[in-house]
């Protein structure tokens, strides 16, 4: 059983620990503003949304489980890097809805086909598996995705709300 005293010091050592984090912003149903870019900081683990040149949200994500340098093939682990944009969604998704990423690009292509490699082109921007429930992580302990970027739950819907299909994505190291 723990008792009052406990209780405070594991809280208090909760909300230390979350001084330091970058939380999104809360935006009510039907006031999301829409973004006109999606970035994605593959280094700082953040996804941020983008509206005239300034993020007015940002998000903790998790990357391939390879995640240092650009996705070359199918299964390697990796998230790309480059210019895409938002091509498709996925309410029924076995992630909590998804946003399909126009991987791979023309770039991509290029050098897959100079290594006879096949890229993939399931990458998507998605919250995590349906037995989460409706939760977001305040960080990610590691990356665990096939290439994808995962988001929370909570966190997918507002960015859903926010990105149109047709918004670019820059995917940086």
């Amino acid at each position: 059983m723990i008792d009052d005293a406990s209780r405070r010091r594991v809280l208090a050592a909760g909300l230390v620990g979350l001084a330091g984090c970058a939380l999104p912003r809360i935006v009510r149903a039907g006031t999301a503003p829409k973004a006109d870019r999606v970035v994605i900081l593959k280094g700082r683990r953040l996804l941020l949304l983008m509206r005239d040149g300034r993020a007015f949200a940002q998000f903790p994500i998790a990357l391939g489980f390879h995640p240092v340098g650009p996705k070359v093939r199918d299964g390697d682990g990796r998230t790309p890097e480059g210019f895409y944009t938002i091509d498709g969604r996925n309410r029924h998704s076995p992630y909590h809805l998804s946003l399909h990423v126009s991987y791979p690009n023309e770039i991509d292509r290029i050098a897959s086909a100079q290594d006879h490699e096949n890229t993939g082109n399931a990458i998507a921007i998605h919250g995590m598996p349906a037995e989460f429930g409706h939760t977001d992580p305040i960080g990610y302990f590691k990356d665990w995705t096939d290439g994808c970027v995962s988001v929370g739950n909570i966190a997918i819907e507002k960015i859903w709300a926010s990105v149109d299909d047709g918004t670019p994505v820059e995917i940086r190291p």
